[in-house]
């Protein structure tokens, strides 16, 4: 009981110091950036500079970054229910697919209705479909206490080469063939988002930040919100309390599907308006449902921490096509900054709690038991 008061002591930080570690982590990871520049024979200045241009010098530019930050979004708000229940979704590249398949398949289904009530159905398929791809793995975590980095990595799988299956067959655009066309693909979709012209700018990005605070207000000011986050953090704290453990791990897991799977139909209907493989699922998710989970880390695990990180993200991919362009430095270098930013967090938070937990074992030592204390006070009366 002490050990645990002095844990949470050693661990709180205000929010100016979350803040402050933040950006240190950032600036560490463009500093180690803008050697490996150096290296290639660039400017990291310059490089710096491209990099804020091309996502944030004129307003294409502008829509493009909030346009790449608007999936990273959306899986990170998933990554944040299902990691604050103590269940780990690696699955968001699976759930993304399944969404926009889902989504792809209603809109060919029934191409004389209404335009917004396909739109409409063709949405929510997308959230039922990536809540039953990720709640495959909560029950199977509850059921078999299968691990669910394992499976939700295993059901990536299945959706990419599903994906593949179908958009070579049933899904193939009759055109395609004809086209010349090798890739897997399907006909465009009749549908898409209302988007601001002439820019790439599109609803989605609106419906996400408002997500975003409506999953704050869900894990924070609901009951069955602050279950999920008592069962993150105890499950023994959560069965003494009487909440079933079991039955809000899968609800988290079902959750977090569910907001990946509508963000991969928002990414289907608001920007690409058709799905393409080259036999994997990058080039629809562009590794969206992993990049998300390091949005969602740099955030702190919190959905309103997760708006200005899939920003920063958004802007980092974005900008990082440019520095490619004028200054012929890979683009993969973005991907390699935003390992180490990662990789960072999440150092940076394994160091706080061992260095609190060091700080309360010493100052456990330094305080007497509660019995000697009082046998203490007895003795001298």
């Amino acid at each position: 009981m002490i050990l645990n008061q002095l844990l949470r002591k050693y661990l709180s930080v205000s929010r100016l110091q979350s803040v402050l570690i933040l950006l240190g982590i950032l600036a560490a990871a463009f500093a180690i950036g803008g050697v490996v520049v150096a290296a290639l024979g660039a400017s990291p200045m310059e490089a710096l500079s491209e990099l804020f241009n091309g996502a944030f010098g004129n307003k294409h530019a502008i829509a493009n970054t909030l346009v790449k930050a608007c999936p990273l979004l959306f899986v990170a708000l998933g990554i944040c229910v299902s990691f604050r229940a103590g269940v780990f979704n690696i699955g968001g590249e699976g759930q993304l697919v399944t969404g926009a398949l889902a989504a792809a398949a209603v809109a060919f289904a029934i191409p004389g209705w209404p335009t917004w009530l396909v739109l409409v159905l063709s949405l929510a398929a997308g959230t039922m479909a990536g809540a039953i791809w990720a709640g495959i793995a909560g029950w199977l975590k509850v059921r078999f206490n299968v691990s669910e980095i394992l499976s939700t990595i295993m059901l990536n799988y299945i959706a990419t080469l599903g994906m593949v299956y179908l958009l070579s067959g049933p899904m193939n655009d009759p055109a395609h063939a004809l086209s010349g066309r090798f890739m897997p693909e399907t006909a465009r979709l009749a549908i898409e988002l209302p988007r601001l012209a002439p820019t790439r700018l599109h609803l989605g990005v609106a419906i996400a930040v408002v997500l975003a605070v409506l999953v704050y207000v869900f894990l924070w000011r609901t009951t069955i919100g602050y279950r999920i986050r008592v069962v993150g953090k105890s499950l023994r704290a959560s069965e003494a309390a009487g909440i079933n453990p079991r039955r809000y791990m899968i609800l988290a897991m079902v959750l977090s599907g569910a907001l990946i799977g509508f963000g991969g139909a928002i990414e289907l209907i608001g920007v690409q308006h058709r799905l393409i493989t080259e036999g994997s699922a990058v080039y629809f998710t562009g590794s969206a449902g992993f990049n998300g989970i390091v949005v969602a880390l740099f955030g702190q695990l919190h959905p309103l921490g997760a708006i200005p990180a899939s920003l920063l993200f958004g802007a980092l991919l974005t900008g990082g096509a440019r520095i490619q362009r004028a200054l012929q430095v890979p683009s993969a270098l973005i991907g390699a900054i935003t390992g180490l930013i990662a990789l960072l967090v999440v150092g940076t938070d394994y160091v706080r709690r061992r260095r609190a937990r060091q700080r309360a074992d010493t100052e456990l030592l330094r305080t007497p038991p509660p019995n000697c204390v009082s046998q203490g006070e007895g003795e001298e009366r």
